[in-house]
C-alpha cells in the first residue's frame, strides 16, 4: 500500500509530520504493507511550509494511479479572513489560510485530486484545512467531512456536510479536524487498513491515545440531540 502525502506552498508542517510519522511507523510494524512518501503536484522539489522558514522535500509527483491513499494537509497562515466571501488576495490577507489554499488551487493540484477522488479503490484523507481545500475546489459537494472549527465556513460554502467530530469516515474520504487530529487520523487509517494490532502497537509507541468516536453515517439517527 502506497500513501502519498501532498505538499503545497504554505502547508501546515504538523498536518504533514503527525500522520507521516504514524503511518511510517505502521509500515515498520507491518513490513512491506505500507510505504509513505511526500509528493507535490509539480514533482520532486523543496516545498516551503507556512510556519516560518521551514520546508520539506517532495520526492515525487502526486500520482493517483499509483497511490492507494492520498493525504492532504491544510495550510499554516493568519487566522483572520477565514470567511469564504473575503477576497483571497485582498491586501492584508495574502498570507491568510484561505489565500494559501486558494493559491494551491491555481496549480495542477485540483485536477490530480479530482483524479484521486474519482479512482475506485483509492482513499483520500485530509487533516485540518485539507478538507477546506477540497471544498474550495468543489470536489466534495454533499460529502460528510470535518475540519478545524474555525474553517467550517469553507466546508459550508463548498456544499459539504460539516460534522463536528475529530475524525469522519465517509468511505473513500476520511477527514480529520484540528491540527493534532493528524495523529488520530493516522492511527485510525492504520486500524482501518492494516488492522487494530498494528494501530495499537503504534499507539503505544507514540504514547498517544485516540480521542472521540470516529463518525460514520451509519446506525440510527439520535433523537433529541
Amino acid at each position: 500500500m502506497l500513501c502519498q502525502i501532498v505538499l503545497f506552498d504554505g502547508f501546515d508542517p504538523l498536518d504533514v509530520i503527525a500522520p507521516y510519522e504514524v503511518l511510517f511507523a505502521g509500515g515498520l510494524a507491518a513490513p512491506g504493507a505500507l510505504t509513505v512518501e511526500l509528493v507535490s503536484a509539480e514533482g520532486a522539489r523543496e516545498v516551503p511550509g507556512g510556519a516560518g522558514p521551514l520546508s520539506l522535500r517532495a520526492v515525487a509527483a502526486l500520482d493517483p494511479q499509483r497511490a492507494d491513499l492520498v493525504l492532504i494537509p491544510g495550510a499554516a497562515g493568519r487566522l483572520d479572513g477565514l470567511d469564504p466571501p473575503d477576497a483571497l488576495d485582498a491586501p492584508g490577507h495574502e498570507d491568510s489560510i484561505p489565500a494559501l489554499l486558494g493559491r494551491a488551487l491555481r496549480t495542477g493540484l485540483p485536477a490530480l485530486l479530482k483524479e484521486a477522488l474519482d479512482r475506485e479503490g483509492l482513499t483520500v484523507a485530509t487533516v485540518c484545512g485539507g478538507s477546506g481545500l477540497l471544498a474550495m475546489a468543489g470536489l466534495i459537494d454533499g460529502r460528510h467531512a470535518t475540519t478545524h472549527h474555525m474553517g467550517v465556513g469553507l466546508l459550508d460554502a463548498g456544499g459539504v456536510v460539516a460534522i463536528d467530530a475529530r475524525v469522519v469516515d465517509d468511505g473513500d474520504l476520511v477527514t480529520g479536524a484540528g491540527v493534532t487530529s493528524g495523529l488520530d487520523l493516522g492511527l485510525y487509517l492504520l486500524e482501518r487498513e492494516l488492522g487494530p494490532r498494528v494501530a495499537h502497537a503504534v499507539e503505544k509507541l507514540f504514547a498517544h491515545e485516540r480521542r472521540g468516536t470516529v463518525w460514520r453515517a451509519t446506525g440510527p439517527v439520535p433523537a433529541g440531540f
